[in-house]
C-alpha cells in the first residue's frame, strides 16, 4: 500500500514506519519535527509540514495518493496536558479534523490512530477490556476519546474506516539499536530512569507512593515498541471502508514504577537514585491490558513481554546514544 504517516518522525511513529517499510509499503510521512526527528526517517520519505496547515497537508497527500493513513501526531504528555488544555484540543482535536476533511476529500477511508488507554480514566478494574466504561480524567485523554467518537461518526458518515488503537504505555527501543526514544523534555520513565543511571540527571522523581498498589507507586502495563509496530501493520490489513475497530495493545501485566526502577539496576548494574515528589494530577493508580481482543482480530499478541527484555533493549539504546539523534 501507499501509506501516508502523520508523526512518522516521532518515537512510536518511526518504529512503525521502519516495519512498514521492511514490508515493502511505499511510505511518506508528515511531519512538523516539533518532537519528532528528521535521522529517524528514511530518505526521501519525509515532508515537514503541520496538520493545522490544511494547504501543505492537502497537496502532500494529494501528491501522495495515499490508500491509508497511520495517525501518529499528537501531543501526549498527560500533565502538560491539565495545565495547557486548549494546546491539547486544538493540536489533538482540531488538526485531525483537519486530516480527515482532506482524506475526505482524496477519497482515503482507511485510517489507523494512535489511540490511548487514558480513554479508560480510573477503571473500575483491572485488567482492562474494551467493554469498560470512557471516562478520561485528564485532557490528553478526553482528546483521544473524543477523536474515537469523531470516527465513529465519520465512518456512518462517509464510510471511514478505521481501527483505534489503544496503546498502554509504550517502552523499549528498536532491536538494532536505530531507533529509540528522544523527547525534549523526556516525560516517559523507562528512559528518565535510564538518564538517571547514565548520571545525566541528580534522580527519578517518582510522582506518590501513596497509591492503592501494593508498593504504593503507579502501575502500568509497558509494551514493547516493535510490538506496536506489528500491531499497525496488522491493523492495516484488517481495516476496511467503513469497519470501526477499538482495541488494547498491551501485554496484561503491570508494574509498578518502584519494580521498574529495580529491574532498571539490575540491567544497567548502575545506581539509580529516586525521589518521592507530590501524585501528579491526571495519574491513574493501575492500568493494564485485557489484550484478547486484539489476539482474536488482529492475530496479534505482544512478543516481549519480560520487562527485563524491555528495559535491556531501551539500556542498548541509550547506551550508544545518550545525546539522542542529536549524535
Amino acid at each position: 500500500m501507499k501509506i501516508f504517516i502523520t508523526g512518522g518522525a516521532g518515537y512510536v511513529g518511526s518504529h512503525c514506519a521502519a516495519l512498514l517499510r521492511q514490508s515493502g509499503h511505499e511510505l511518506l510521512i508528515y511531519d512538523n519535527l516539533s518532537t519528532g526527528h528528521r535521522a529517524a526517517v528514511g530518505a526521501g520519505e519525509l515532508t515537514v509540514g503541520d496538520l493545522g496547515d490544511g494547504k501543505t497537508l492537502n497537496l502532500a497527500m494529494r501528491k501522495f495518493g495515499p490508500e491509508a493513513v497511520v495517525h501518529f501526531a499528537a501531543s501526549a504528555a498527560v500533565g502538560e496536558s491539565v495545565k495547557d488544555p486548549l494546546a491539547y484540543y486544538r493540536n489533538n482535536v482540531i488538526n485531525t479534523v483537519i486530516l480527515l476533511e482532506t482524506m475526505k476529500e482524496l477519497g482515503v477511508r482507511k485510517l489507523v490512530f494512535s489511540s490511548s488507554c487514558a480513554v479508560y480514566g480510573n477503571p473500575p478494574e483491572a485488567p482492562i477490556t474494551e467493554e469498560m466504561p470512557c471516562e478520561p480524567i485528564s485532557p490528553y485523554g478526553r482528546t483521544k476519546r473524543i477523536m474515537e467518537l469523531v470516527y465513529a461518526d465519520c465512518a456512518r458518515a462517509w464510510n471511514l474506516g478505521f481501527a483505534a488503537l489503544r496503546y498502554f504505555n509504550a517502552a523499549g527501543a528498536s532491536f538494532d539499536s536505530s531507533l529509540g526514544e528522544d523527547h525534549d523534555p523526556e516525560t516517559h520513565l523507562i528512559p528518565i530512569v535510564l538518564q538517571a543511571a547514565l548520571v545525566r540527571r541528580k534522580h527519578v522523581e517518582i510522582f506518590g507512593d501513596d497509591y492503592p498498589t501494593p508498593d504504593g507507586t503507579c502501575v502500568r502495563d509497558y509494551i514493547h515498541v516493535e510490538d506496536l509496530a506489528e500491531a499497525h501493520l496488522r491493523a492495516l490489513l484488517t481495516v476496511e471502508p467503513g469497519s470501526q475497530l477499538l482495541v488494547n495493545l498491551g501485554t496484561g501485566t503491570g508494574h509498578s514504577v518502584k519494580e521498574l526502577i529495580d529491574v532498571a539496576q539490575k540491567v544497567t548494574g548502575l545506581e539509580i537514585k529516586t525521589k518521592i515528589g507530590p501524585r501528579r494530577e491526571g495519574d491513574t493508580p493501575v492500568l493494564f491490558a485485557d489484550p484478547s481482543r486484539a489476539r482474536q482480530i488482529l492475530k496479534w499478541q505482544s512478543r516481549v513481554n519480560d520487562l527485563k527484555d524491555i528495559i535491556e533493549t531501551a539500556w542498548q539504546w541509550h547506551r550508544k546514544h545518550p545525546d539522542g539523534f542529536s549524535k
